[in-house]
């Protein structure tokens, strides 16, 4: 049924399915940032996000409890240029695809995909379709959060990559554009008026040495530091501290017999190291220094082999049961991931990548992420993450950071300040739905980034629906930039200006451009070419600047798509 009784207009208009948080984000863009009528089809106006979908204007509500044919000729899918599908039910969504292709076979389709794999694989069956994830494209903000610096960010365009790095990390004439400042006070200031003071800039890659700067470094920095924190976490720290005492007692066997008994240091080392073997031979004749050194030394040395085995033994014994257990053993300078399911199997999965240690923690022994963390060696612990010894035997409080990504925002807010309490200095990248509570507890709380899922994932969603290319997304502190292909509509607003009157400080900003009469990709765009109809721009912008350019790039005589 309808819920609101308002029909709309019998035009081409678009279709969003589901009623999860992402569903709720992806329509309050459509309706509010671009400005088209939407049609929603969810089981119940009153479950989940039902109510605040109905709530918002523009919006006509199909009540249904499956995405059957019946519930999108309600929707007047045969009409609907573009059709999203973002229920969390990779097979399902399939089946709800094929049934709305049948009924317009030029429809566009937009289909939300856990198993990216599997959604490639599908994507050729249907024309016109674009397969996302709202994981895939948080993921990178979550990680970014953890690390404390500026996570490694590409984007490749046609027969270029640029990525995200420092001003001074990079040769000026390299410099595409300023992406924001990050120096000042609170939030960085995005695409700022001042492109020249702004140390956050998007740069070309091509060219030798390029991507093996900083990045390589910081890459294989990572690395070296995650084997150092897991060869020190393998050994029981008394048994080490025994067998570097042994070895200490060695070393002053060696000065006493060079000091004290006259032998030069390379006899004594000799001396020493034949003692601690047991093949002193007893001298009656040799002085009190010598008698109490060489006994010494041969006691320590006969004491060293057990000791290290010992330690050698707990630490092979100890990781086997850690593993078998989901205990992990004593680490330090480790990531924390609160919750396996499909943003932090992302997450996880890129943490590994850059050589990050990690431990992880799961209610569940089902969730998604718990078969690749088994996988790839990353100890879980089960447990709640409410708890505060669940968080200690993941050893959160010598960890570097929490990323706490659970689809509970109580268990994620209650995990944060347990975190908080046990280290002052521990990074927290909270995952919270809303957006303002989001600000909120990062600004009260001192909680270091707060994000929400659907928020970072809906304005990629919103431009597919439309037909435009979401080439990458930048993350900086709680916001994001787009990177969008837009085509120019003979006859739109766009059609005949100067190619920078499209920038707006703050907004957006036209990084390259395809001419309509070529194939070959201008990158910087030109300033001054005019626009054709045809023309397609490279653009970087904030959700609120790209749907202006959204609107001034259809043409007047036709509605927006």
């Amino acid at each position: 049924m309808v819920a609101d009784g308002e029909q709309g207009r019998r035009g081409p208009h678009l279709v969003v399915c589901g009623d999860d948080p992402l569903a709720y984000r992806l329509v309050e863009e459509l309706v509010t940032r671009i400005g088209d009528e939407v049609t929603v089809i969810l089981p119940s106006v009153e479950r989940n996000q039902g109510p605040r979908i109905a709530a918002l204007p523009k919006v006509r509500v199909i009540e249904a409890p499956e995405l059957s044919e019946g519930a999108f000729r309600a929707a007047r899918v045969e009409q609907a240029s573009a059709v999203a599908l973002v229920n969390q039910d990779d097979v399902g969504n399939i089946h709800a695809a094929l049934r709305a292709q049948e009924l317009n076979s030029d429809l566009r389709l937009v289909i939300r995909f856990f198993n990216k794999s599997l959604g490639h694989r599908i994507q050729p069956l249907f024309p016109g379709c674009d397969v996302l994830s709202d994981a895939d494209t948080a993921a990178p903000f979550f990680v970014a959060g953890a690390l404390g610096s500026l996570a490694p960010s590409y984007v490749r365009l046609p027969g270029r990559t640029l990525y995200v790095t420092r001003r001074r990390d990079v040769a000026a004439d390299r410099v595409i554009c300023t992406l924001a400042d990050t120096d000042g006070p609170g939030q960085p200031e995005l695409l700022p008026t001042d492109q020249d003071d702004a140390d956050l800039v998007l740069a070309l890659a091509d060219g030798p040495g390029v991507l093996g700067g900083p990045v390589a470094h910081r890459r294989g920095r990572n690395r070296l530091r995650a084997l150092w924190w897991r060869i020190t976490g393998l050994f029981n720290r008394k048994l080490v501290i025994a067998t570097l005492g042994l070895f200490a007692l060695l070393g002053l066997g060696t000065v006493l017999f060079a000091s004290r008994g006259g032998f030069s240091l390379g006899d004594a080392l000799y001396l020493t190291l034949l003692d601690a073997a047991g093949a002193a031979q007893p001298d009656i004749t040799l002085r009190l220094v010598d008698k109490i050194t060489q006994t010494m030394v041969t006691v320590v040395g006969i004491s060293i082999i057990p000791v290290v085995t010992a330690a050698v033994v707990d630490a092979v014994v100890g990781a086997q049961l850690a593993t078998a257990l989901g205990r992990p053993r004593r680490i330090a300078g480790h990531v924390v991931v609160v919750g396996l399911g499909n943003v932090g199997a992302r997450v996880l999965g890129q943490l590994h990548d850059l050589g990050v240690p990690v431990v992880c923690v799961e209610s569940d022994e089902k969730a998604r992420g718990v078969s690749l963390a088994r996988r790839i060696g990353v100890p879980v612990v089960f447990g709640d993450a409410s708890r505060e010894d669940t968080l200690r035997a993941a050893h959160l409080d010598t960890s570097r950071a929490l990323v706490a990504v659970t689809n509970n925002d109580i268990t994620n807010l209650e995990a944060a300040l347990h975190g908080r309490t046990m280290s002052e200095e521990l990074r927290v990248v909270l995952r919270l739905f809303d957006s303002d509570l989001a600000e909120r507890v990062q600004r009260r709380f001192g909680i270091t980034i707060s994000r929400s899922v659907s928020y970072l994932a809906a304005p990629a969603f919103a431009a597919a629906m439309l037909g435009r290319r979401v080439l990458g997304t930048i993350p900086v502190g709680r916001r994001v930039l787009l990177i969008t292909e837009v085509l120019v509509q003979a006859g739109s607003h766009l059609d005949g200006v100067a190619c920078h009157t499209v920038n707006e400080p703050r907004q957006a900003q036209v990084i390259a451009i395809h001419r309509h009469a070529t194939t070959a990709l201008e990158l910087p765009a030109p300033p001054e070419h005019l626009l054709a109809g045809g023309d397609r721009l490279i653009v970087l912008a904030t959700r609120a600047g790209l749907g202006r350019i959204l609107t001034r790039s259809v043409a007047t005589s036709a509605s927006p798509s």
